[in-house]
């Protein structure tokens, strides 16, 4: 029985939440136009909604897909359930309690959410030992006393695939596969039942992907992980998660289990987003990449489309999509969709 199985039976209905979530950026003020604004020019304050209501809920040792074109606003969401970016509207709740506290200086409350970063070699101090950058956050948190921290340390490398004595070398005497193992080592020393994974595999080759992607796999069941993981790839996405929620400019706009996404997609922008996906075929003139990309450029973030943020580049859109923004609504147990037109597609 998989972790996601025992946690359907579970009394407890969600292990992670995230409720009305929304960050938004506001651009900075250049010098010369505080000058201006001094005299009396006009100050222009252009902020960006990267994340925009956002409604989530896992199950304990589910594995939760998130999906969507580069600057829909993923790493945003990823790093808020972490607890490491403080959101501008709503709350991410763990267990039923704040990831993150909210009044007066934010501060994150836990230490069982934990994330995987994309690039290895930054997320990691290139002047610390391997050993002392796991046992950092260990030793800060109490989990494990100065004295025993070696061993300790030596078990979660041994964990991911790596020697124990990897821990006396320094990231730039690894591999980009190595280098995630370690980052993936140290998000498990802090004993997470959680980890929230940016794009873990897009930076490697794709035989070291595969072996990361396996790990992943293989940790799961080990320890009964839930995770997030966030990525553009979708066959990736669909070989590891159990359910996928799709992004676009900041909003969800469908979530369904894996299987049934992939085999019906229901809201025009998923339709689209798998059917870019280049695939090869064989004619009479050999063989051709079959390409079908979204059609109609991303709106600016700075100024998105009123209603409906795709409806610029849907060929179902009609005069209530350009009007209003639809609400992420169920239309069955397992699946929810974002679309005023959903009955048709």
């Amino acid at each position: 029985m998989t972790p996601l199985q025992v946690a359907t039976m579970l009394p407890e209905a969600m292990h992670l939440q995230a409720r009305g979530l929304g960050r938004r950026f506001e651009s900075r003020v250049a010098l010369g136009e505080r000058i201006a604004a001094w005299f009396g020019a006009p100050l222009d304050r252009r902020a960006v909604q990267a994340v925009d209501g956002v409604n989530l809920e896992l199950r304990r040792g589910e594995v939760l897909g998130l999906v969507g074109e580069s600057g829909c606003g993923k790493s945003t969401l990823g790093r808020m359930l972490a607890g490491i970016l403080p959101p501008s509207a709503g709350q991410v709740l763990l267990g039923g309690r704040a990831v993150m506290q909210s009044e007066g200086r934010h501060r994150k409350t836990t230490s069982k959410v934990q994330m995987v970063f994309q690039d290895p070699f930054a997320s990691l101090d290139p002047r610390m030992r391997i050993g002392d950058t796991l046992a950092e956050g260990p030793l800060a948190h109490g989990l494990v006393s100065r004295a025993d921290a070696p061993g300790y340390i030596a078990q979660w490398l041994e964990k991911v695939g790596l020697p124990a004595d990897a821990s006396r070398r320094y990231p730039h005497q690894f591999s980009g596969g190595q280098r995630q193992r370690i980052a993936i080592a140290r998000a498990l020393a802090m004993q997470p039942d959680t980890l929230i994974c940016d794009e873990p595999v897009a930076s490697l080759d794709v035989s070291i992907q595969a072996q990361i992607l396996n790990l992943f796999l293989q940790l799961r069941q080990e320890l009964g992980l839930t995770m997030v993981f966030i990525s553009h790839h979708l066959g990736v996405v669909r070989h590891v998660c159990d359910r996928v929620a799709v992004m676009y400019l900041g909003r969800i706009v469908e979530i369904a289990p894996a299987e049934q996404l992939y085999a019906r997609p229901r809201h025009p922008y998923t339709r689209a987003l798998l059917d870019s996906v280049p695939r090869l075929q064989l004619d009479a003139e050999g063989l051709l990449a079959d390409l079908h990309p979204i059609q109609g450029e991303l709106p600016s973030p700075l100024a998105p489309p009123a209603g409906c943020h795709f409806h610029q580049r849907c060929p179902l859109a009609a005069d209530g999509c350009r009007q209003q923004a639809p609400c992420l609504l169920a239309l069955d147990d397992s699946r929810s969709v974002a679309c005023h037109r959903s009955d048709i597609t």
